[in-house]
């Protein structure tokens, strides 16, 4: 009989990796989680929590130009000669109102609560009787687990490259060492940051160009123009947030548009630095001077230096790792969740994920992961919020759909004066009314999808939304009171 020394090794303390090691233990096994870089992944570190709330930040320039309109005067608290603000050597900015922002303080902010939740994060698992290794972890085969020693981490981790290693046998092994932000290869890209970065700058960089048009260049680009930087977004599509659906594309790329400089159907071609500034040169021959250049151009799963060349793992040409329905990969006893797997790259798919894996090993649970109408949000200024289908993919997937969809002001901007639309659309098939996809672009757009994203799961219905009172006057009423479809 088999002698293990964990029956789950955990490589990847991100959300995957610490919900399947907390489920695991309470279900009464010996449980291990190596964690390298910071406990929390993606996600809490310089992912989904501290990205919100800076964008929690930016939508404060747009609170106080309203309040004019509510009667609220504004002035003086951002007085530079205090020492308290509007500082351009401490990176903050001043807008026309006398209302300062400062950088530094909404970072030291920001690092407090991080640091708080990655001691959260080492509280559960300690208090769940989980082992954990502050070092990096690699496969070894045969089910072992091979901790610390020399190598490099393929992605920037701090505590890879000492200490001695030793071996563990486990059970099982899950994998769940989530992604890492990619450059695209062109002269200069030394020069440029990630969302890694990004958080830690010192100072608000007076002009910032973002390459890229998916949720994360979209949500920075929008974040940064509003705490002041001179902002310039490049992407080499037609319309931002390529697999969303297109009304919605079309809508955010316009509202985006108007508050900084977009650059459709481009790219970089190179990045040189001049003095302290860098200098980007476009496809088009054009130069745009920046401070700095933050390249927004997706994640991609971390699997370098993992030992995967000692299992029958292949990972795929991005480094994804391949997994059957039930998160078992090509290696016996060794499974992968997250965006590891490049499946769904969300948090919450990511502890649903892990916790499938734990109850299965060890709850001898059947459920599997359904991955239909999970809903998202993006961040960006107005928010995008969506679950279910496009009218693409639904097309696409053979429905024949009936579109209803408006464009709607807000009760709040006619006094705000305030030129600003918000998009509502909701993809319904034709045959059997049921609701495909629901699709919104405007203020608190995450806030309301969440609900009708458990109506859908339930198979709601077109007559279902129609014959449910709206709460008036708000946003979220619109949903149920459009009638006309388009034609």
């Amino acid at each position: 009989m088999a002698v293990y020394d964990f029956d789950l090794f955990v490589i990847g303390g991100g959300s995957a990796g610490v919900r399947a090691a907390r489920v695991a233990a309470s279900l009464g096994a010996s449980v291990a989680v190596a964690e390298e870089r910071y406990l929390g992944g993606t996600c809490v570190n310089v992912g989904c929590v501290p990205k919100k709330l800076l964008s929690y930040a930016a939508h404060y320039r747009d609170d106080f130009a309203d309040s004019a309109g509510f009667g609220w005067r504004i002035g003086g608290s951002g007085d530079a000669d205090k020492g308290d603000g509007g500082d351009a050597d401490k990176g903050g900015s001043k807008n026309d109102s006398e209302v300062a922002f400062d950088w530094p303080t909404l970072i030291a902010n920001k690092d407090k609560e991080i640091s708080r939740l990655n001691r959260v994060y080492q509280s559960l698992l300690e208090n769940s009787e989980v082992k954990i290794f502050r070092e990096r972890a690699r496969l070894a085969g045969g089910g072992m687990v091979e901790v610390g020693g020399e190598g490099g981490d393929g992605g920037g981790g701090s505590n890879g490259g000492s200490g001695k290693s030793r071996r563990f046998k486990a059970r099982y092994i899950l994998i769940a060492v989530g992604g890492w932000p990619w450059v695209p290869d062109f002269p200069g890209r030394e020069h440029a940051i990630t969302s890694n970065e990004v958080f830690h700058l010192p100072r608000l960089p007076q002009s910032l160009l973002v390459l890229g048009g998916g949720y994360i260049a979209v949500e920075f680009a929008s974040i940064f123009t509003r705490l002041g930087s001179e902002v310039s977004l490049v992407y080499r599509g037609d319309a931002l947030l390529r697999g969303f659906d297109g009304d919605v594309r079309r809508f955010l790329s316009g509202h985006v548009g108007r508050h900084l400089n977009l650059m459709l159907n481009q790219d970089i071609v190179k990045i040189t630095k001049k003095n302290n500034n860098l200098q980007v040169q476009l496809k088009s021959g054009q130069s745009i001077p920046c401070e700095a250049v933050l390249a927004a151009t997706g994640r991609r799963p971390l699997t370098a230096d993992l030992g995967l060349e000692r299992t029958a793992i292949k990972p795929a040409a991005n480094g994804a790792i391949p997994v059957d329905g039930q998160f078992r990969t090509t290696e016996a006893g060794v499974y992968a969740a997250g965006d590891v797997i490049d499946r769904v790259a969300l948090t919450p798919v990511a502890l649903a994920e892990g916790q499938i894996i734990a109850r299965r090993l060890f709850d001898k649970s059947g459920r599997e992961m359904d991955y239909e109408n999970i809903p998202s949000a993006v961040f960006c200024h107005p928010n995008v919020g969506t679950v279910g289908l496009s009218e693409e993919a639904a097309e696409a997937a053979g429905h024949k759909v009936k579109v209803f969809a408006a464009e709607v002001g807000q009760l709040k901007h006619s006094l705000s004066g305030r030129d600003e639309k918000v998009l509502l659309k909701l993809v319904v098939d034709r045959v059997s009314d049921q609701v495909l996809g629901l699709h919104i672009v405007g203020p608190e757009a995450g806030e309301l999808v969440q609900g009708f994203a458990v109506a859908m799961n339930c198979g709601a219905t077109k007559a279902d939304f129609d014959r449910t009172v709206g709460i008036h006057p708000t946003l979220a009423e619109e949903f149920v009171t459009l009638r006309d479809a388009r034609e």
